[in-house]
């Protein structure tokens, strides 16, 4: 996986307000740290940041840090929720040749067997990796796969230098039958039933007829 440079900038004001401003000026307020050393605010430019962040773990070398550059991943990216611009990262410091744990996606590509249903239960799965080759995924066909097929961890073809860190018995994927359309019309004459179904309030007993003259 190629480096992404990025330049940073130390920050040394903290607090909602700061952070406020630091958006403001087209910067992503940012810490990183690792390897026991003490974590270290950053900012970082927004533009950059979002096209890096296009790709899965990208390996930033982050520019700009007292005394030498560093090569870092993203631990956790908290954007806006409506406008799904970045927040604020966690960046975590990496050394060429250390392993680290990193969850890659598992992409599927192919159509099953006429009359089967793809079930895929993993989209991404954990590997262990070198920092400076962490894979950008891993491919599964499943062209022609039958029904009652199914795939798991060990199935899978890891990259070269990955290895598994999930039970090798997870399921990633499996082919069901399709529903037949008379089941999908039952399934939907059910649903339908049961949001319009109001249970019925019973009428009070009526009272006896020589109770009700009796009354008057």
């Amino acid at each position: 996986m190629p480096e992404v440079r990025i330049e940073a900038e130390l920050r040394t004001e903290f607090g909602k307000g700061a952070a406020r401003r630091t958006r403001r000026a087209g910067r992503v307020p940012a810490v990183i740290y690792g390897h026991g050393s003490q974590a270290r605010h950053l900012s970082l430019p927004e533009h950059e940041l979002m096209l890096a962040l296009k790709t899965p773990n990208a390996l930033l070398r982050i520019e700009g840090l007292p005394g030498r550059s560093g090569l870092a991943l993203p631990k956790a990216v908290q954007r806006d929720p409506i406008k799904g611009v970045i927040e604020h990262v966690d960046l975590i410091e990496v050394r060429r040749g250390e392993k680290v744990t990193v969850e890659i996606p598992v992409r599927v590509s192919g159509e099953v067997f006429s009359g089967g249903l793809l079930d895929q239960q993993m989209v991404q799965i954990a590997v262990e990796a070198e920092a400076t080759h962490i894979p950008d995924g891993i491919d599964v066909d499943v062209q022609g796969m039958e029904i009652g097929t199914a795939v798991h961890a060990k199935d899978l073809a890891l990259p070269e230098g990955a290895t598994l860190q999930v039970d090798p018995e997870a399921l990633v994927l499996h082919v069901l039958a399709a529903p037949t359309a008379e089941q999908i019309q039952a399934g939907i004459g059910e649903a339908a039933a049961e949001a319009e179904g109001v249970p019925e309030v019973p009428a009070a007993p009526e009272a006896p007829a020589g109770a009700r003259a009796g009354s008057e």
